[in-house]
């Protein structure tokens, strides 16, 4: 746990060392924010409520969304990926640390620094500018704990497909599908309540719904009770299911190496 906890510590080291980037972020995701708010709220100009979402329901969404848009990670990390194309995996693996863990620890680390420095203040512009829902304490946990699993299994889509490296030269057209299919079905462009039914089902079937849509329905109160502990197990479900694929592709994917240029 010394070493997680080590690794981790890096991963925050990382990001804080780019301030102005993250400054950056931040006005990026505000502007988003307002665009996104106001989208909506026209939707809420002819009809008072959407796949059980109220106006402040949805404007909630659209700034819990920009928090957690960093948080979660959703686009285009590609380090590991980038590992295995120098050869530097080559060194990964001779040593006794497992590259799966290493990087989840690191992403682990990375996650904090994003929700409190580029999460928060968009959110607070939000609540000042609009009237947002705000959840009770017990639904506050439950955001927590959800935010913490929704970050382990985004790591384990962004891992899996960070793996077809070892057997793709350039691996950015899979990445940019990937990133396609995770934005859509996440709930980043549209909440999944407002899908039709039958696109609603097959996104909820999917583990991507736990990475963005299921964090922000906690806070605000979609579930309760027994219903929080069962979309908390689903996180957990879909994180064991990802990271398991992602250790598959790497066991074999070791068997398969070949160093570029050497």
């Amino acid at each position: 746990m010394r070493l997680d906890w080590e690794i981790a510590k890096r991963g925050w080291r990382r990001y804080a060392a780019y301030p102005w980037a993250t400054a950056a972020g931040v006005f990026t995701n505000t502007v988003f924010g307002f665009i996104q708010a106001y989208i909506l709220l026209a939707v809420f100009d002819h009809r008072r409520d959407v796949g059980g979402y109220d106006a402040q329901d949805a404007v909630t969404y659209v700034w819990l969304a920009q928090a957690l848009l960093m948080t979660v990670y959703i686009f285009g990390w590609q380090d590991f990926a980038l590992r295995i194309r120098d050869g530097s995996i080559a060194t990964d693996l001779a040593r006794p640390l497992d590259p799966q863990r290493y990087w989840l620890a690191f992403d682990l680390g990375r996650a904090p620094y994003h929700f409190v420095f580029r999460g928060i203040l968009p959110f607070v512009v939000g609540a000042i500018v609009f009237e947002l829902h705000y959840p009770t304490p017990l639904h506050v946990l439950g955001f927590v704990v959800s935010v913490a699993f929704a970050v382990v299994v985004s790591f384990g889509f962004r891992f899996l497909y960070n793996a077809a490296a070892f057997w793709l030269v350039d691996v950015r057209g899979v990445v940019t599908v990937a990133i396609t299919v995770v934005v859509f079905f996440s709930g980043m462009v549209l909440p999944l309540s407002f899908f039709p039914p039958w696109l609603r089902t097959i996104a909820e079937a999917l583990p991507f719904a736990s990475i963005l849509q299921t964090p922000i329905d906690v806070w605000l109160g979609k579930y309760s009770g027994a219903g929080v502990v069962g979309v908390l197990a689903l996180q957990v479900f879909w994180g064991l299911v990802l990271l398991g694929l992602g250790r598959l592709a790497l066991r074999a994917g070791s068997r398969k190496l070949v160093v570029q240029g050497g």
